[in-house]
């Protein structure tokens, strides 16, 4: 490409920036090849940073509201749906034999604790009622 002619976009690699706040555009070619960028509004609470735990907590959210635990007033109580709730309890399983010692001591704690109330709450409801 010859230096004279002018690119009709610009890329920009964004991994590895802040969800929060977009960057400002430096590299303008033209206005109308550029739009305004959507601004993120920060939300009253912080979300945690990614990692395996809250991977782990983010499956057994799912599984105890499969299971029919409401997490929070506001929303309505799903109906429960026990295959799907197995289902992730047996990924969960399969994830604590894959990761056999390759998990720190609190990734180790939070993925038995939560692989044991997920157990004790579908062997509960599967058992049928009291």
């Amino acid at each position: 490409m010859a230096d004279n002619q002018e690119s009709g976009f610009v890329i920009r690699d964004k991994r590895g920036q802040s969800r929060e706040e977009p960057e400002p555009l430096k590299d303008t070619v033209s206005s109308a090849a550029t739009a305004p960028s959507p601004s993120h509004s920060k939300s009253s609470h912080e979300e945690p940073p990614l990692s395996f735990s809250t991977f782990i907590l983010s499956l057994g959210t799912s599984a105890l509201m499969l299971m029919g635990e409401q997490l929070s007033p506001e929303n309505p109580a799903l109906p429960v749906n026990l295959p799907q709730a197995k289902e992730i309890i047996d990924i969960l399983r399969i994830l604590e034999e894959k990761t056999k010692s390759n998990l720190t001591e609190e990734e180790t704690s939070v993925l038995h604790d939560m692989l044991y109330t997920l157990q004790m709450k579908y062997v509960e409801l599967a058992s049928g009622p009291p």
